[in-house]
Formats: structure tokens, sequence, C-alpha cells
């Protein structure tokens, strides 16, 4: 049985092959990206939850609902963050300390995990607590996997949303803004 593609002439394959290495490298390298503009004000987020049952994180300002996005979670999500390497999200209250436009997952925000307990704690136990919990966007290079990135939880411990939510939430967010994590 012969392909289809195989039908097609070498060089219009070549010329496949090429745009697409070209579009994956140019999403790889992040060429021509802008960071997001915040958003006015008055439509910052004063907290984000983050709901690892639900796999949600929704932005808030007061008591009002700016976006919900749907997230995937570290590998092994079922309770606090313990140890470096467990594969679990923390739980707990944090803040957004720092963000990343040059991230290798798009753009990031850092959450302050560990807090003065969580290292006290993993202190106690002879282990590291573990760090660079965030916010990110997709792996650069794999923002064409888009939502398809739900289908499992996968990352170290951190929360990620697909590259346009991504810039979405850095528009929402600024440094300083408290996370709250729930079971």
């Amino acid at each position: 049985m012969i392909l289809p593609w195989r039908k097609l002439p070498i060089p219009l394959l070549v010329i496949l092959l090429i745009a697409g290495a070209g579009i994956a490298a140019w999403d790889f390298f992040q060429l021509g990206r802008k960071i997001p503009e915040p958003a006015s004000a008055e439509s910052q987020a004063d907290l984000i939850k983050v709901d690892k049952t639900a796999r949600t994180l929704t932005l808030l300002r007061g008591a009002n609902i700016i976006k919900t996005y749907q997230v995937s979670l570290g590998a092994a999500p079922e309770g606090h963050k313990s140890r470096e390497g467990d594969g679990r999200t923390p739980e707990g209250r944090y803040s957004i300390d720092s963000r990343n436009g040059r991230s290798r997952f798009h753009l990031a925000l850092h959450i302050s995990y560990p807090s003065a307990d969580d290292r006290t704690s993993a202190q106690q136990r002879g282990v590291s607590p573990g760090g660079d919990i965030m916010i990110h966007g997709l792996p650069n290079g794999l923002s064409w996997l888009d939502k398809l990135h739900l289908g499992r939880d996968w990352t170290d411990g951190c929360v990620a949303v697909t590259n346009p939510e991504m810039e979405e939430i850095w528009a929402h967010v600024a440094t300083g803004t408290a996370i709250e994590i729930v079971p």
C-alpha cells in the first residue's frame, strides 16, 4: 500500500518539511513573542484561586470572577507538595513573587512556594521542599497541543494553561497577587 504522502513530488515534500520545521522553530524560540500589556487597574485580579480537584484556575477581583480556566497540574496532584520531585502541586496560600517573560513554558508567573512552614516541615523530614512552582503556558515548541494538554496532569508541580490563556492571565495578574491553592 502506498501512503498518500508518498505520491507527492519530492520538491513539495521538502518544502512541507522545511515549512513545518520553520513553524516549530518559530514557536520553540518564541520569535516575535510580545509580552501582553497589563489589563486596566480595575480589571486586575486580587486573588488567584486554584481548585486542584476541579482542575480550575479562577481570577478574582473581590467577589467578582474575572475568568476561569481549565488547568493541568503536577503529575501526582493529590496532597500537598512535601518534597522536591514528588510531582505534587502545593496547597495553601502564597503569592506571585516574580514573572518570567522568556520562560521555557511561554510565559510564567512564579508562586512563592516554599513558605517558611514548607521549609521547616521539609527540614524536619530531611528533604528539600523543592521550588520553581509556577503558573505557565505550554512548553516552547508545543503550543500546537493547545487544550490537548488537559488530557493528563504532566507538570512537575506547576499549574499549566494554554499559551493564549497564559497571555490573558499574565495581563490580569501583577507581582504580589495572592494565590490560594485548594485540594
